[in-house]
């Protein structure tokens, strides 16, 4: 009994380690609504030979396609994308300061666009105890790099699964509302066709005046 408590105090202080040194890597994930004929920049402050992720998706709006420019603190583009939908950049801080992600929609008048962009800062630090030393790995340590490795994966699919869910209620929405219109033209068609037809069988059944019936044997 004493063993198995002190397993799961173990496995619980592993679950600890993992988590906390998950929050160690500086990182910036969101999703925003890119205007139509607009541009919208995001900034982010990383150290010289830092390692930098950047990562963005298109998950909505007209052709799936935005503008994209890096530039570091000097203006300079290190990476730069044309009406793309996704792509990734890794890169090396050669300068310390402020880099600067910028998405254009200049291109489109009607269509504004919802973009995810993932940007993350920083090597991720060693797991304490484990990636240390170059010895043969306990099982406590290597419960840990497997949990650490899982997490990251619950994560990633957490994200992916978000995204496909987003573009899918995107298009639901956009089908719907096609469906209501296309629904109401067809109403306002039976309904019009309908009036038509009761005029025109109203006039074959109307009695004609005399004066008409007179000029019409005439």
């Amino acid at each position: 009994m004493a063993q198995s408590r002190y397993q799961r105090t173990q496995i619980l202080l592993a679950l600890g380690v993992v988590v906390a040194l998950m929050q160690c890597v500086a990182a910036v994930e969101f999703t925003f609504d890119l205007a139509d004929n607009a541009e919208d920049c995001f900034y982010e402050e990383i150290k010289k030979n830092s390692s930098a992720y950047f990562e963005f998706q298109v998950s909505a709006g007209g052709q799936l396609d935005v503008d994209v420019t890096l530039k570091d603190p000097q203006g300079k583009v290190i990476y730069s994308l044309d009406r793309a939908t996704f792509d990734s950049h890794q890169f090396t801080a050669e300068i310390s300061g402020v880099y600067t992600a910028c998405f254009g929609n200049q291109f489109s008048a009607f269509s504004h666009k919802i973009v995810y962009v993932d940007f993350q800062v920083g090597e991720e630090p060693a797991l304490p105890g484990v990636d240390e030393h170059a010895t043969v790995l306990t099982q406590m340590e290597t419960s840990s790099q497997a949990i650490h490795k899982g997490l990251n994966e619950i994560l990633d699919a957490q994200t992916h699964h978000r995204l496909r869910e987003a573009q899918g209620r995107k298009r639901a929405e956009d089908l719907n509302q096609r469906v209501m219109v296309w629904s109401s033209l067809e109403t306002a068609a039976v309904v019009l066709i309908g009036l038509v037809q009761i005029l025109v069988l109203r006039n074959f059944f109307t009695d004609r005046k005399p004066s008409q019936a007179h000029y019409g044997r005439l």
